[in-house]
């Protein structure tokens, strides 16, 4: 059977959201969700119906010692607030450590100059970078 995974890179300003393939091998970022600007949830709720996902695969972050951060509990906090909105999904939660740290080294190879640029894109590929390791750990 196959299922499309959504994945949310959850910050305080903004999440990265990424979707993989049908046959869940390869993750693409989606887009970056501006929490002062759009009601997140009511935005992933479209994208679950869009993406026909209900399966959504969150960052954990935790120190380089592998204890959760503050952060950790703000998130578990926002998937409280998808539980109670969206019927119905399953999450899948992946230690998230390093990807915005891959995804800020990836663009620093690309041409993208400005720090303005990067935040427009850091989020969906940390999101894509959590969702390819969720993935390859499936196989």
């Amino acid at each position: 059977m196959y299922k499309r995974y959504l994945s949310l890179d959850v910050g305080d300003v903004r999440i990265g959201v990424a979707k993989s393939d049908l046959m869940g091998m390869v993750a693409t970022p989606l887009e970056v969700i501006d929490r002062r600007k759009t009601k997140a949830v009511k935005r992933i709720a479209e994208l679950c119906r869009q993406e026909n996902s209900k399966s959504i695969v969150i960052g954990i972050p935790k120190s380089l010692d592998g204890t959760e951060k503050r952060q950790a509990e703000k998130v578990r906090e926002f998937m409280d607030k998808l539980n109670k909105s969206i019927e119905g999904l399953e999450f899948f939660e992946i230690d998230e450590r390093l990807s915005t740290v891959s995804a800020d080294r990836m663009l620093n190879e690309t041409n993208l100059r400005g720090a303005k640029e990067k935040r427009k894109v850091v989020d969906k590929i940390a999101a894509a970078i959590i969702l390819q390791t969720f993935l390859d750990m499936k196989k």
